[in-house]
């Protein structure tokens, strides 16, 4: 694998700090590529287990005319789905606490969409993950909100930081094409 990419000069176009630590864990050199402002808005007849891929492939394509023909281009976008609907990134405190409050004592679905596009290809996949959280006092999503402000994560927190530590009992992960 490692040998494939040397070829390409690898851009990934993301503010989060979370894919950024997962692409360095690859050992692999790639550069930090924003356009702000992207659309992120998806059709309704869009199936609610295809959003995030249909998100990191509008992403792609917003991107694709500013690439050069040695680069490849990793985009991606995560939701969090309830019986409720789709969770993206928490206006603000609030509506974040309101997401963590009924996440709370309840499974929900991290599905994950990545496209990798090069100026001749694009294919994409996504990942979903059953993720059971325990029952969250109004002290602990208080706390987690206060320190890690989470407003950049889909569903109003990021499995990664103390809450993932103490707010979550299972995780059950499947691919997705």
């Amino acid at each position: 694998m490692l040998e494939n990419l040397k070829k390409y000069k690898i851009v990934l176009a993301s503010n989060s700090p979370r894919r950024r630590t997962l692409l360095a864990g690859l050992d692999v050199d790639f550069e930090v590529r924003v356009i702000p402002d992207i659309d992120e808005s998806y059709p309704d007849s869009v199936d609610s287990m295809e959003i995030p891929l249909y998100i990191a492939r509008s992403k792609a394509e917003v991107y694709k005319p500013t690439m050069a023909d040695d680069e490849l281009l990793i985009t991606a976008d995560t939701i969090v789905w309830t019986f409720d609907g789709v969770m993206g990134k928490p206006a603000d405190r609030e509506e974040a606490y309101a997401m963590l409050h009924s996440l709370s004592d309840h499974v929900h679905q991290v599905i994950t969409g990545v496209c990798i596009t090069t100026k001749d290809k694009s294919v994409g996949f996504s990942v979903e993950s059953a993720v059971c959280f325990a029952k969250l006092d109004d002290e602990e999503i208080n706390y987690y909100l206060d320190k890690y402000k989470p407003y950049d994560k889909a569903g109003g927190y990021g499995i990664q930081e103390w809450i993932g530590y103490v707010g979550v009992e299972a995780i059950m992960v499947a691919f997705i094409t």
